[in-house]
């Protein structure tokens, strides 16, 4: 089984892989454009940031799983993959720490304008008149919009700094923003009205394109400060760039929406030049500390992946709950050769589709007991059909609870 990792990715752990009998491809320089060709005959694709199309994932044959070395999946054609039956998988949380980190280095150098002092002194000049006009962290309000791994590190960072915490996110109780120590905002513009500064750390999903826009930067007051380490996507740039100028707000991006594919480019994004905005180069997950922890979840995935078939935070697969399945036929039967097949063949004879199927074996091998959710109810004749095999011991229909 060949394994092709296409972005830079820990080499001490690229041992690990070989371990596992693979055939290791490391080709960290490829390009988006290159990906299908590089897939043939590659099982297992990791990536990092580069983009994976349509083209490369119908031109992956014998792809089976591609993992994303990081928390986003939104540079994975997911709707690809799951037309194909390749399985997604992530490594949610890994690189939550050092995305804080940033976060609250960025809310620093915001607050005490520190780029501008580096390069004033670095051009011979001296103003501590100007530069010692800092309001402060401590007592100063931040808000948090979204409270996932990276939001919850984030949280505990401001809150040792002395601020008062507020947060949204789509899921956010009242009972799990007191365990957090923060009052949970019914809103984001809300939040943004009430807020020094604000901070963004949601995924970026087709429901959350946009997430912040005209109606949250319109509420922020003047003078505020706001970031994004998380996904350009998330926030309607056009609205962030009116509030800069008309807000005179102070911001700090870790994304653009035109980012070079290359770790080394030119960069032509011109919202880096507008006053009060400081910028970095998509560095949050860029500690050694995070890739190392992200590099050991992508081993325990592939790893269950190759000895099991498991697939570990895999995020294109539905729930038995949510397939279309309304029915389980439960079928104990004697394990021996062909009567599973003799099983399914009539199921399909009767033109029922199979959602979900476990087949679970009891000690001695003597029997087993299968369990087979149906997209739809079986009629009589079949589970009389099936009941006549002298190797079918019983068999049950359940009714599922609708969705």
């Amino acid at each position: 089984m060949k394994i092709l990792i296409a972005d830079v990715f820990s080499e001490s752990h690229l041992a690990a892989f070989t371990r596992l009998g693979l055939d290791v491809d490391y080709r960290p320089q490829l390009s988006a454009s290159e990906l299908p060709t590089a897939v043939a005959g590659v099982s297992i694709l990791v990536v990092r940031s580069k983009q994976v199309s349509a083209a490369t994932i119908e031109s992956g044959l014998a792809l089976g799983l591609i993992v994303r070395a990081g928390a986003g999946v939104n540079t994975i054609d997911i709707e690809a993959a799951s037309r194909r039956g390749v399985f997604v998988a992530n490594c949610p949380g890994q690189n939550a720490i050092a995305v804080a980190e940033l976060t609250i280095g960025l809310l620093l150098a915001l607050d005490r304008r520190l780029p501008d002092q580096v390069a004033e002194l670095r051009a011979g000049k001296w103003n501590k008149k100007e530069f010692s006009k800092a309001q402060g962290l401590h007592g100063r309000t931040l808000g948090v919009i979204g409270t996932g791994a990276i939001g919850q590190a984030v949280i505990a960072r401001a809150q040792a700094f002395g601020m008062q915490v507020q947060a949204w996110s789509r899921s956010l109780t009242d009972a799990r923003a007191h365990e957090l120590g923060v009052k949970r905002a019914e809103t984001i513009a809300a939040l943004c009205g009430s807020s020094d500064a604000v901070t963004v750390h949601v995924a970026y999903t087709p429901g959350t394109r946009g997430l912040v826009g005209e109606s949250a930067f319109c509420r922020m007051r003047k003078g505020a400060m706001f970031l994004n380490t998380s996904r350009t996507e998330v926030v309607d740039t056009a609205a962030l760039r009116r509030a800069i100028d008309e807000k005179n707000l102070r911001v700090a991006l870790d994304v653009f929406d035109s980012e070079p594919e290359k770790g080394e480019a030119a960069f032509a994004d011109d919202i880096v030049k507008l006053p009060n905005l400081y910028g970095t180069h998509h560095i949050g997950a860029s500690t050694e500390q995070a890739q190392a922890a992200i590099a050991e979840e992508t081993v325990r995935i592939v790893a269950a992946f190759v000895t099991s078939g498991e697939v570990r935070n895999c995020v294109n697969i539905l729930t038995p709950e949510e397939t279309p399945a309304r029915t389980e036929l439960v079928v104990r039967h004697y394990d021996k050769v062909g009567v599973l097949a003799e099983l399914l063949g009539a199921v399909r004879r009767h033109n029922i589709n199979v959602e979900t199927m476990q087949n679970t074996i009891f000690c001695g091998a003597k029997a087993a007991c299968a369990r087979i959710r149906l997209g739809t109810r079986p009629s009589a004749e079949l589970v009389a059909e099936i009941r006549r095999s002298s190797d079918i011991i019983h068999v049950d229909v359940i009714e599922l609870p609708e969705p």
